[in-house]
């Protein structure tokens, strides 16, 4: 099995597990646990693990079954957020660390953001 397949599979495996992210829906995930996320025509998911220096966040997104898989792994302090968009979608996805919490939710427009 090439490494694309064992990305994808383990991605798809991860997103089975998760809950998927509604339009207007957060929650906080709990260290290993995934969340699907979809943006546009891209699925995937973001799980994150303790490190001790933050919360080392992990999202891995696809175009359909074929698409190649591309990861982004940020670490996040308390009070940090990444954020997640495409250059033709409206929306993002935002994963925000607020103490010992991490949530992951659908954003508004990029142009509506400070």
């Amino acid at each position: 099995m090439s490494i694309r397949s064992t990305i994808l599979a383990t991605a798809f495996t991860l997103a089975s597990l998760g809950i998927s992210l509604g339009t207007a829906q957060a929650r906080a995930l709990k260290p290993i646990e995934a969340q699907s996320i979809h943006l546009g025509d891209l699925s995937g998911v973001a799980y994150y693990t303790v490190e001790p220096d933050g919360y080392r966040v992990v999202t891995t997104l696809a175009q359909g079954a074929s698409g190649t898989p591309v990861r982004f792994v940020s670490v996040l302090a308390p009070g940090q957020h990444a954020l997640l968009s495409t250059a033709n979608q409206a929306g993002a996805v935002e994963i925000s660390r607020t103490g010992d919490s991490l949530t992951v939710r659908k954003a508004g427009a990029l142009s509506n953001r400070s």
